[in-house]
């Protein structure tokens, strides 16, 4: 009986190449999974492709709703944004997609899983390490790691061999997209002295063709996710969905990013983003509007390291979930509703509000009605000043 090998396939080139390879390597019969986290593609096409190649199997599961409850969501809690800038969208959706290829291995009885990634990237640290946590019973394949193939050499090996791929050697580039998020990789990218072109582009229209007039979006939030578009209910995926389309018609959301990837290597990497950048810059004010000055400042803290574990892999790691314990704590006061102006390109918080708002008009009016005391100020700006004011003096009388 052949081996069973369960791969995790996008209908990318590095998958559709990853079927053939297999086959051919370990004389294995290859079972293909595809899982939906609204990569917005034809998953019928992508599981005609997969048998046109030779798999024996498809499974193509929806996990969208599971994506945006219990992977976005702890991530706009921890307004999460790798080096300032990445909002994560296809590190969170690697351990849910492990999650489902594991559960189909062990359906299937197959030996081994594998999945496309690169000896580059971050995305095989992340495939790797979910695996050997959650079935450290199953062999890991990566053939485009282990075969050492550039992506050009992919292509040919794809065309020589009658494999339907995406990509042509004209328009190379390599693209992962969820609801939270959408990269692109390879080609002119490569310099980071190009501008992107503007064919990379699919959900974001140029910030110079968007509307002359700017629209005004309101986002409802409880316990620190959002729950209402402009007063509408929404279930969490719809509110995703409304808000990328809503922010990419103002072309919102693009990022043009050097970042620094898990391995050593300083990438250029351009992302589109429109719902992640409206939540979490709505979800950011809010919680400066209901948090205290101690509990934001220590929060940036947790933040960043909650943030680079999911970036690196370690969605598992029981430190992550340690952290999501303080974050969710802190979320229990994050009740409002933000407004936010998009127009050209930017989105700028222009209102908030909540029944929790720490903010009192009455102390920081500066009418005369306010019940702050300005006298109150001198006494705490000389106590405030003792430790500068001591060294100041002791530097110069010459103390070293």
């Amino acid at each position: 009986m052949k081996e069973k090998v369960v791969l995790a396939y996008s209908g990318g080139l590095d998958t559709s190449v990853a079927i053939r390879w297999i086959q051919e390597k370990y004389n294995a019969d290859v079972v293909t999974v595809t899982v939906d986290v609204g990569q917005q593609e034809d998953l019928a096409k992508i599981e005609s492709n997969s048998k046109v190649v030779g798999a024996i199997r498809h499974y193509s599961i929806d996990a969208k709703e599971e994506f945006v409850e219990n992977y976005v969501h702890p991530a706009v809690k921890a307004n999460a944004l790798y080096e300032g800038k990445y909002p994560l969208s296809t590190a969170l959706a690697r351990p849910l997609i492990v999650n489902k290829l594991v559960e189909v291995a062990r359906k299937e009885k197959a030996t081994a899983v594998a999945h496309g990634s690169t000896g580059k990237g971050n995305d095989q640290v992340r495939f790797d390490v979910s695996i050997k946590v959650s079935a450290p019973e199953l062999k890991i394949i990566a053939p485009i790691r282990e075969w050492n193939l550039s992506r050009d050499e992919e292509i040919k090996y794809a065309e020589k061999n009658g494999i339907p791929i995406p990509v042509s050697l004209n328009r190379p580039y390599s693209v992962d997209q969820n609801l939270w998020g959408r990269s692109i990789e390879a080609g002119i990218l490569e310099d980071p002295a190009q501008q992107p072109p503007e064919e990379i582009y699919e959900w974001t229209v140029a910030p110079e063709k968007a509307p002359t007039e700017p629209e005004y979006v309101s986002i409802g939030f409880e316990n620190g996710v959002p729950v209402t578009v402009n007063g509408a209910k929404m279930s969490p995926l719809k509110i995703v969905q409304t808000l990328n389309a809503k922010a990419g018609s103002h072309g919102i959301g693009r990022i043009d990013h050097m970042e620094d990837r898990l391995v050593g290597i300083k990438s250029r990497e351009c992302y589109e983003c429109p719902a992640a950048t409206v939540v979490l810059d709505a979800h950011k004010e809010l919680e400066k509007t209901v948090l205290t000055r101690h509990e934001l400042q220590f929060k940036q803290q947790v933040e960043a390291q909650w943030t680079f574990l999911v970036y690196a892999g370690l969605w598992m790691e029981p430190l992550r979930e340690d952290l999501d314990e303080f974050i969710d704590k802190t979320q229990e006061r994050v009740t409002g509703e933000v407004k936010l102006k998009l127009y050209k390109g930017s989105a700028t918080v222009v209102s908030r509000s909540s029944p929790l708002s720490l903010y009192d008009a009455n102390l920081a009016t500066y009418n005369i009605e306010t019940t702050f005391d300005q006298k109150w100020s001198e006494g705490f700006i000389e106590i405030w000043a003792l430790p500068t004011k001591a060294a100041s003096i002791l530097k110069s009388k010459g103390v070293k």
